[in-house]
């Protein structure tokens, strides 16, 4: 039963993934596993050659716990290859209210993270405002046009990974700005295989690297690092503000046209400047559904 949550959880940590914008590890650490998934990926290493010499395959799969991570990364695996063709679909026909959900998911999320800081200093602001100020300056970045190639895939791989199991940094936005997103996002809906596994590639390597600096820092400065993850997801809100006018586009290496740069508009402001509906009131409800999905899974993972 306790796979079965973590696969569950990992369906969601994956859902979060394909949004440009949302990060898979706010997930984690919302279900309260985020610890959990740094502590056996970090015991991923080669000592992990002598407990096999000495005690064998089984205390390996044990000291890794094998069960969680198969159970997690089967659940975002899963989630991936199943929602990419509804999230694609969402963006382009509904982003309002996509991303109104998001808005709003992130949003408690902060809440949800400050409550886990146990000793609250002014000194810690400085934190924060520097949390704030790298996410900011990422999503006013302009995107690159990174080449489909073997060691940009690798590369890409390793980048977008950080991102993702860092939560406030989305990994689908990192690979946005490189310009690569589209293809991965292709490579997975028409299952090639040869991008896919490029991808893969990078991204165990930058995963088994940076979650070791990662949980070395929770560990010694936890108060410290949570708040500045906390300046992350709140200087990706503007990205993710529902109501936005495109100024101007670019065509992607598909010559498909995608947004090159956008200004946050309030609602009313959106009608004027668009000429479109604002949907305020479905937004409304859909960040309380955000906000909600938040609650439930704090509650969730309560009685887990």
């Amino acid at each position: 039963m306790n796979y079965l949550f973590t696969y569950l959880k990992g369906i969601a940590m994956g859902a979060a993934d394909v949004v440009p914008g949302i990060s898979g590890g706010t997930i984690a650490f919302i279900t309260g596993i985020y610890d959990t998934l740094l502590g056996s990926i970090q015991k991923i290493n080669p000592s992990l050659l002598g407990l096999w010499k000495r005690e064998g395959f089984k205390a390996v799969l044990v000291h890794i716990n094998a069960g969680f991570l198969v159970a997690l990364f089967g659940g975002i695996l899963t989630s991936i290859l199943t929602l990419a063709k509804l999230i694609s679909w969402l963006l382009v026909t509904h982003p309002i209210p996509l991303w109104a959900f998001f808005f709003g998911l992130i949003l408690i999320s902060v809440v949800h993270i400050l409550k886990q800081v146990e000793h609250r200093k002014l000194s810690y602001f400085v934190f924060l405002i520097l949390g704030i100020a790298l996410a900011y300056c990422i999503t006013i970045l302009q995107p690159l046009n990174m080449q489909a190639t073997p060691v940009n895939l690798i590369i890409a791989g390793g980048i977008a990974i950080c991102a993702m199991i860092l939560p406030g940094i989305s990994g689908s936005f990192i690979l946005l700005l490189l310009g690569i997103y589209p293809t991965i996002l292709a490579a997975v809906k028409e299952l090639d295989l040869g991008i896919i596994s490029l991808f893969a590639i990078g991204a165990v390597c930058g995963l088994l690297s940076f979650s070791h600096l990662l949980a070395w820092l929770l560990k010694r400065y936890r108060d410290a690092t949570l708040i500045f993850l906390t300046g992350l997801m709140v200087g990706t809100l503007p990205k993710i503000w529902p109501w936005k006018e495109t100024v101007s586009w670019m065509t992607n290496s598909h010559g498909e046209q995608v947004p090159l740069l956008q200004h946050n508009l309030l609602p009313n402001q959106f009608e004027h400047v668009v000429g479109e509906p604002s949907q305020l009131f479905l937004a409304i409800i859909c960040m309380i559904s955000g906000v909600m999905v938040v609650w439930l899974l704090e509650k969730f993972a309560q009685n887990d």
